[in-house]
This record gives C-alpha cells, sequence and structure tokens, in this order.
C-alpha cells in the first residue's frame, strides 16, 4: 500500500509539469548548434552553472547511499563532502585553462595538451566509468526509493522497484535527449531548489521525532560524529595496518575507511572529480567566460556543503530511531534479530525517513525532491555521456559532420544510454552497497587522470608519452584490482584462499591501493617524459603554469575581484568550522 496521499501526489504531479514546462520552453528556443546542445551556447549564468554543478553530484549516489553510510558509518563519509575546497581549486587553478582553450570536453584538454591518443584512451574510459557507476548507480537508486514508498505498485509483472527504475530513465531521458546541456542546466537549478529544501525537512522532522539534537548524540554514541576515530576499523591493530582482519569486519562500523588512507586518498579523488571530470566541468564550460565559470564553482562550493546535513544526519537520525525503537517500523526493517544493523538494508535509511516521520503535503515535496536528485544525476550522466561519444569519437571520424547532424548524433547517443541503463537493470538488481560501490570504483579509475591533468597543467616539461604510459598504468592497476574484487560481489559464497596473492589484494583497503596506483602513475609519468623528447612549447601555449603568456595573465586577473576571494574564504572557514565540530 502506498505511503503517499492525494495531496502527496498533487504536489509531485505539480513538481513534473513545472520541470516539463521547463524543458519545453528551452526545447522551443534552442538553436541546432553543437554549442548550444552540448554546452548551452556558452550562456550559463554563475548560479545556473553552480546549482547545476550541486544537482548533478547530489544523485542517486547521495539519497541512497550517502544516507546509508550515515545509518551505518556515522560522519565517516563526510570526508568526501567536506571538499568544497576541490570546487574552489577548479575555479582558480583550473577553470582558466580550460576557458582559454575552448574545448567541449576533458579529453579535448588532454588532446591540446598531450595527443589525440591521450584523448582516445580517456574518452573510452570514460564512457565506460559512466555506464558502470552514474547511469548504473541512479538506475538502483530509483528502483530502491519507489521499493520504499510504493511497495505493493504492481504493472505487468514488475514490482515497484522495476517501474520505478524504468520511469526515472525513460523520464529523465526525454527531455535530456530533445534538449540537451541547457535543459539540464536549467532543471537542475530548479531541482536543486526543491532537493534541498525537500531534504531539510527531512532533518528538521526527523531531529523533532527522535527528540532533537543533544538526545540524537546520546542515543547513537559519539563516535558516529567523529569524523576521525571511527575510521580505524574494530579489530585491526594500528591505524597502519593496509590489510582487513579476516572474520572480524561484519558488524563494525566503517570497517572500510582507515583514516590515514582517508586522508591522502580522498583528496585525490575530489580533485579528480571535481575538477577533471566531463561530468562536472561541462557546466563551466558551458559559462560565457571565466568569471561566471569561477563564480558558478564558488557557488557549488557553498551547496556541496550542505549533504553533510540533509543526507547523513538523516541517514544518523534513522540509525537512531532503529536503535531506540521510537518508530517500529524503522527499526523492523534496519535492526537484525541479533540487535545489530542490518547493512545491506540501511540504503533504505532515507526513504523509510520520507515514508514514516513526514507529514502530508511535506512529503509530496520530499518525494519530488527526491526524484529531482535521481533525475538530475541520469540526465547529467546522459549528456556527458553523448557528449564525449559525438565530440570525442564521431565528430573526430566524420570531420565534416555539420552541427545539425552532431546534434542528432549526440540525440542518439544520449537515446543508447537510456536503452544500456534499461539493459543494466538486472545486473544491478542485487547491487549492494551503494556508496561504498561508487567510492571504491572511482579510487581505481581517478588516480592516472588527476595524475595527467594537474601534472600536466603544473609541469611542461612532462610530454605526451608520459601521459600515455602514467594512463595505461594507472588503469590497468586499476582493471586488476575491479576483476580482483568482483567475483567477491557477485558470486555468492566466493572466497580467496587466505594468504593468497589475489585474497592480500581483494583485503587492501581501497584507499591504500588507490595511493598506489597514484604513486606509480605519477613516477612513470616522470620517468617516461624525461627519458623522451620535451614537448614543443609553442604548441602548449596558455594550457601549462610555465607557457602561460602576460596577456592570459592580465586576462585572468582582470576576470575577479574582491567579492570572489571573500567569498571563497568564507567557504574555507567552513569548512574547518565542520572539522573542528566533528573531530571531538
Amino acid at each position: 500500500m502506498s505511503i503517499l496521499t492525494t495531496i502527496d501526489w498533487l504536489v509531485i504531479v505539480f513538481y513534473f509539469l513545472i520541470i516539463g514546462a521547463l524543458a519545453w520552453w528551452i526545447i522551443r528556443k534552442q538553436k541546432k548548434t553543437t554549442d548550444g546542445y552540448f554546452l548551452a551556447g556558452r550562456s550559463l549564468g554563475w548560479f545556473i552553472v553552480g546549482a547545476s554543478i550541486f544537482a548533478s553530484n547530489i544523485g542517486s549516489e547521495h539519497l541512497v547511499g550517502l544516507a546509508g553510510s550515515g545509518a551505518t558509518d556515522g560522519v565517516a563519509m563526510a570526508h568526501y563532502e567536506l571538499h568544497a575546497w576541490c570546487l574552489l581549486i577548479l575555479g582558480w587553478v583550473m577553470v582558466p585553462f580550460y576557458m582559454r582553450s575552448k574545448i567541449y570536453t576533458m579529453p579535448e584538454f588532454l588532446e591540446k595538451r598531450f595527443s589525440p591518443t591521450a584523448r582516445t584512451v580517456l574518452s573510452g574510459i570514460s564512457l565506460v566509468a559512466y555506464i558502470l557507476t552514474k547511469i548504473a548507480v541512479g538506475v538502483f537508486a530509483g528502483g530502491v526509493v519507489f521499493a520504499v514508498l510504493l511497495p505493493e505498485m504492481n504493472f505487468l509483472g514488475m514490482d515497484s522497484f522495476w517501474i520505478g527504475s524504468i520511469l526515472v530513465i525513460v523520464i529523465t531521458g526525454i527531455y535530456t535527449v530533445l534538449g540537451g546541456m541547457e535543459a539540464v542546466a536549467y532543471t537542475e537549478a530548479l531541482q536543486t531548489i526543491i532537493l534541498i529544501i525537500g531534504s531539510a525537512l527531512v532533518t528538521i522532522f526527523g531531529l523533532q521525532a527522535i527528540g532533537g539534537w543533544t538526545e540524537l548524540r546520546a542515543i547513537v554514541g559519539s563516535e558516529m560524529f567523529n569524523l576521525w576515530k571511527p575510521l580505524v576499523p574494530a579489530g585491526v591493530e594500528g591505524t597502519w595496518a593496509p590489510i582487513k582482519e579476516a572474520g572480524k569486519m561484519a558488524w563494525y562500523f566503517n570497517d572500510n575507511y582507515p583514516w590515514i588512507g582517508m586522508l591522502f586518498c580522498a583528496p585525490i579523488i575530489g580533485l579528480w572529480y571535481w575538477t577533471t571530470d566531463q561530468y562536472i566541468v561541462q557546466r563551466t564550460l558551458g559559462a560565457p567566460n571565466e568569471t561566471e565559470a569561477r563564480r558558478g564553482s564558488i557557488a557549488a562550493a557553498f551547496f556541496k556543503l550542505l549533504p553533510v546535513f540533509i543526507f547523513i544526519i538523516p541517514g544518523i537520525i534513522c540509525y537512531g530511531l532503529a536503535v531506540s525503537g521510537k518508530i517500529p517500523v524503522i527499526q523492523q526493517h534496519l535492526i537484525g534479530p541479533d540487535g545489530h544493523i542490518i547493512r545491506d538494508n540501511a540504503q533504505q535509511a532515507f526513504p523509510l525517513m520520507v515514508a514514516n516521520i513526514l507529514p502530508v503535503g511535506i512529503r509530496g515535496i520530499v518525494v519530488a525532491g527526491l526524484l529531482a536528485a535521481l533525475m538530475s544525476s541520469l540526465a547529467g550522466a546522459f549528456n556527458a555521456s553523448s557528449t564525449l561519444f559525438t565530440i570525442d569519437f564521431y565528430s573526430r571520424l566524420r570531420p565534416n559532420t555539420s552541427q545539425e547532424k552532431l546534434v542528432w548524433v549526440g540525440r542518439v547517443a544520449t537515446t543508447v544510454m537510456v536503452i544500456i541503463g534499461l539493459l543494466w537493470l538486472p545486473v544491478i538488481k542485487g547491487g549492494k552497497g551503494l556508496y561504498d560501490y561508487l567510492q571504491g570504483v572511482q579510487a581505481y579509475l581517478a588516480p592516472p587522470i588527476f595524475v595527467v591533468f594537474f601534472a600536466g597543467v603544473f609541469h611542461k616539461r612532462l610530454n605526451a608519452k608520459g601521459c600515455l604510459a602514467a594512463l595505461y598504468t594507472g588503469f590497468a592497476l586499476g582493471l586488476i584490482r575491479l576483476a580482483i574484487d568482483t567475483p567477491i560481489k557477485l558470486v555468492e559464497g566466493f572466497k580467496y584462499s587466505e594468504g593468497s596473492f589475489f585474497w592480500i589484494i581483494n583485503n587492501i583497503f581501497f584507499q591504500y591501493y588507490s595511493l598506489l596506483i597514484f604513486i606509480i602513475s605519477l613516477v612513470v609519468m616522470v620517468v617516461v617524459s624525461y627519458m623522451t623528447e620535451a614537448p614543443e612549447y609553442s604548441k602548449i601555449s596558455g594550457l601549462t603554469y610555465g607557457t602561460v603568456t602576460d596577456e592570459h595573465k592580465k586576462a585572468t586577473r582582470a576576470s575577479w575581484d574582491a567579492r570572489d576571494v571573500i567569498a571563497s574564504a568564507f567557504v574555507l572557514v567552513l569548512i574547518l568550522i565542520a572539522y573542528i565540530y566533528f573531530s571531538g
């Protein structure tokens, strides 16, 4: 039986009408050019850029995975959410290089800095990664949300999980295919507002249900609010231990997040994601100039501070309601017969809060926010994927293709991504540990990309051969770990012999393995570059700090003023306050 009343449904229908009207207005006025379809005509203002970045990031993995992580691991995952400073690096360090190079895609920047082969390699890896992570995770989360909110729904033999997944994919696919980047950006800006309001209401009503902030801390314990102390896994002696202790991890909190690994690995993943990933950076490329792109990044940094309080905290509240028994239905879902939390059910934390603590009408607003996040996450993935395919593959194979034809190809590519998302449903139906899964995959793919972008920008001597060597080596190491991990996750009861090579690789904390990939990739890039010829510096003018001209410096200096500096400093102060509060 649905927990949504008629009023809730009217609120949800009204939300879809607004989204539909906004998308239709954009589609009607849009010009059929590659700039218009893939980068919104490079006309996005700073607020649209910032809100769109935030909405693309705050998707299914947060609503379902991050709240679930809050229920099981407390504020441990806040390390990733306090990466707002990475967006400042995007705005102040990387945006000038991206904007002056007039690129459509991140792989295109690698071509200008290094070589066409580097562009092809990164484009291919990115497309595969989007399918395995962003599209797959978005589809799965849509199903989880519908399964909790509409558990009795059945249609043509499909349960609520399948119905929800298909609806989220199809509806999102329609306006993404027709409207391109501009439709995605403007609808995401609206969805950001709905998402923040709705999620904040879950926190507010959740605190009321449990008895306030002080009561919450008393019920769940101080370790759930400590960023660092819980990150040392129970049962492992010493904070440097790189291997999980066999057979002792089942019910302990934070069994996958050693604090030293988090301290050094999380920034690598964060900088890769926020400053070099097409999925995020495409929004800044849609700005008309450095000023709007930088201010959009700063605005996104402010938005990025919110998930700790509107996703992680509701997850902790859900855990508190479960262990205290204040809401029996939540306790039945999350607490097993042995009195411990059922970790596989924790991903239902946010939908359970929506279903059981919110009043009529408010519930409809929050469900609309849930759907907004699911749709914006998928829309960003569809649009980024179609841009990569069309610009980095099709237009290079057929360089004389008209702009209208490229727009058509982009729409076809988006449609194919939608179909892949539908076909992927059987694979992810049994998925577990959504946020852990996502962070693990990203930890294996991020290091070599991070290395070639940042080393390439900061050191002009590094060349194309070094770049390719780093990419090939880093990706190979990441794929080896994924290949070893996959049987454990997919095959029931599958185990490697304790002490064997595969067992050791599988049981190294993913953060330490990610750091290993980073170090090896960096060393390989530097060594190979210095063993081969230096690049022609005239061809990479403006693409590294060592080749920036006086004209470039003057243009960048003219693009910011004191307001941008003050706003950026304020973000850093807020991050510091959060770290201090959650570290004791």
